[in-house]
């Protein structure tokens, strides 16, 4: 009688699309590395300590902040199959708002804190809401409508910036610095604020919703198999609307932390520019959505960005290599997802073959 051996955590963990993507990534990284004559171990390690040394880890930790929250900002409504790439118009109209409203609330500094976190949130959930409201009503695609949504949003906050709220004397595009006290508040003298702790507490909740509501399951099952939960009386309509604006909140929360930490104001191209809504897809799209997976892809893709700097001062290669690895890993894993079903069809065709064959 044949034994079937049962594959141990580390095979189990090696077959997994995620870890295996994330592998063929650092091999073929360290591929180009060789071509361009550099050391591949110098590179990967210069990465790691300058991301996670003392004097790393706090760049890695302010730039996970925003990484982590726009990638929970993407894993909400892909969660239910729907993808949401308004993302920095959507940041852009929450670090605006809050902007406006540090300066001009009237309120002791912990209350306009407060009051401009939620109008960051209200801005960019209203907005996100608009473009599942051109699905729902008008038949526009969610890709088009949030994509496209996008760019009148970004350049009414870089007016804004330019000129009715412009610093007097300044000659850059940004707004005036907000009224001392008026920041969240930072971890020692580090860059690091309290605006981590409140995408971390948003990841908890996300991770509660997912597993533990009824809501949660809803929305797995939706993004599984959208025509059974149709018939079990989701309306994917609502469902859209309330999605999107919460992931269009939670884009505008990264936006107001922005603005809430330094420099303290709304600099026209600030948040845009390193690409955190692109990079927090990315992120959510390696783990599927999932919550706790998003969550270390963020820091992994944190790691990589801020770890692509010290890598250019060590061995002369360009950090853009860091988003090269990015792409290879997303690349390897759609072909990693995509080829184990063609193999399943493939047997499942062959079989019957087999069978009638010896039959």
């Amino acid at each position: 009688m044949a034994r079937t051996s049962h594959p141990t955590a580390a095979g189990r963990a090696l077959r997994s699309p995620v870890v295996f993507s994330l592998l063929a990534g650092v091999v073929i990284g360290a591929l180009f590395l060789l071509g361009t004559g550099a050391d591949p171990f110098t590179a990967y390690g210069a990465v790691l300590t300058g991301s996670l040394g003392a004097d790393g880890i706090g760049s890695t930790l302010s730039t996970g902040t925003s990484v982590l929250g726009m990638a929970l900002a993407s894993a909400v409504p892909l969660r239910a199959g729907l993808i949401n790439l308004g993302g920095d118009g959507q940041m852009v109209l929450g670090g605006i708002a809050a902007a406006v409203t540090g300066l001009y609330a009237p309120l002791p500094a912990p209350f306009a804190v407060a009051l401009a976190l939620l109008a960051g949130m209200a801005a960019g959930g209203a907005y996100a809401a608009l473009a599942a409201l051109c699905e729902n009503r008008f038949g526009v695609p969610l890709l088009v409508s949030s994509l496209l949504l996008s760019y009148p949003a970004v350049s009414l906050a870089s007016y804004l910036a330019r000129y009715p709220l412009k610093e007097p004397g300044s000659s850059l595009p940004q707004t005036r610095a907000l009224p001392e006290g008026v920041a969240l508040p930072a971890f020692g003298s580090s860059t690091v604020t309290a605006g981590l702790l409140l995408v971390v507490l948003a990841a908890v909740a996300y991770r509660f919703v997912d597993s533990r509501t009824a809501v949660g399951y809803e929305i797995r099952m939706t993004g599984l198999n959208p025509r059974f939960t149709a018939y079990a009386g989701v309306e994917r309509a609502g469902l859209t609307l309330r999605l999107m604006a919460t992931s269009g909140a939670l884009a505008g929360l990264v936006g107001a932390i922005g603005v809430l930490s330094f420099p303290y104001r709304f600099l026209d191209g600030a948040l845009t520019a390193p690409g955190y809504t692109w990079t927090g897809l990315t992120a959510a799209l390696l783990a599927a959505a999932a919550p706790l997976g998003t969550v270390l892809a963020s820091f992994f893709f944190a790691v990589l960005q801020v770890g692509g700097l010290s890598m250019e001062r060590a061995t002369e290669v360009p950090r853009e290599l860091t988003q090269v690895l990015q792409a290879i890993v997303i690349v390897f894993l759609a072909a990693r997802l995509r080829f184990p079903r063609r193999r399943r069809r493939l047997s499942e065709t062959e079989k019957p073959v087999a069978q009638g064959e010896f039959a």
